[in-house]
């Protein structure tokens, strides 16, 4: 059965004209589907969650990477059995600002072709990853499809949010974001730990790990990562000087950013960011403020995406 999830704020302007065009071809198709509009942030994880667990086995978000965010956390703590988890296809016909999930799979904002992709393509075991943190000794998840950032990548979520309200939602933003991020931030003194080993113990500038090798809106910051692997690839930086930020901006859309020296690559299932302090992270473009230490583990072929 299939549930569809429509966020109207993403992508407003040819909201209506899509939505008819999908409601015609499910018509046309003589598709089953029952579909649910979110109200307020959160909402759509709320939904998702409802409609798995009355037996809906195929989750169709019209919305972006936020969006289809909340809804796979719907579906990872939906009361149903982990087989059955497996087995539910989730898809996306992209109308956010970053759209770096879909970029992975060369979905565009084209829905008529990212539509052809969900009803046609296949299902393709993915990883799902997991953020577990603290509050008053009481542990917290939150599950993530495509990253999870912290220093300079929640900051530049955070801006690049605030730059909507004057220029509208365009990947640009993201640049922007960043561009002020990289001054703003400094550093977290914390320890890093792979696979229970620690790596390092240094201040923390920036890190973002990578079920999906896009984030930011196109910035390639872990070009290896793989969401059908098991393992996260990440990308680590301490204490940059402004010079070798400078040094850095270049290739922070061609792949190369791992090339350079003072960026540590990472790979692991599992990495612990050990500290005590606040932290701000960002998992999939949303904004969590939280007391550190974080756990991060991946959770291989939770679920299946359809492209």
């Amino acid at each position: 059965m299939l549930g569809i999830i429509i966020n109207p704020k993403s992508g407003k302007r040819a909201f209506r004209a899509q939505r008819v065009y999908l409601f015609r071809l499910l018509r046309h198709r003589h598709q089953p589907f029952a579909y649910r509009v979110t109200q307020y942030a959160g909402h759509a994880t709320e939904l998702a969650r409802d409609l798995v667990e009355r037996g809906y086995d195929e989750i169709l978000v019209l919305g972006g990477d936020g969006t289809l965010s909340e809804a796979l956390n719907g579906i990872m703590t939906a009361d149903i059995p982990a087989e059955q988890r497996a087995k539910i296809h989730l898809g996306i016909m992209p109308r956010g600002t970053g759209n770096d999930w879909g970029r992975y799979w060369n979905l565009t904002k084209n829905h008529k072709q990212s539509l052809k992709r969900f009803f046609e393509g296949e299902g393709h075991p993915i990883d799902v990853g997991c953020v577990t943190y603290y509050r008053n000794n009481v542990a917290y998840h939150r599950y993530f499809i495509n990253s999870v950032g912290f220093g300079v990548d929640p900051l530049c979520c955070k801006i690049a949010d605030q730059f909507k309200y004057y220029i509208g939602s365009h990947s640009i933003n993201y640049l922007f974001g960043l561009i002020v991020a990289f001054f703003k931030q400094k550093p977290i003194h914390m320890g890093l730990y792979v696979d229970d080993q620690l790596l390092l113990e240094d201040g923390l500038y920036t890190m973002n790990i990578g079920n999906g090798p896009f984030s930011g809106g196109g910035i390639k910051q872990n070009p290896d990562a793989d969401p059908t692997d098991g393992i996260f690839q990440s990308m680590f930086v301490a204490k940059p000087t402004l010079h070798k930020i400078l040094q850095a901006v270049p290739k922070l859309y061609n792949g190369h950013l791992t090339d350079v020296s003072f960026v540590h690559a990472v790979v692991g299932k599992k990495i612990e960011l050990r500290t005590k302090k606040h932290l701000l992270f960002e998992a999939d473009g949303i904004l969590h403020d939280v007391m550190g230490p974080c756990v991060i583990t991946c959770q291989h072929h939770a679920i299946q995406f359809r492209a």
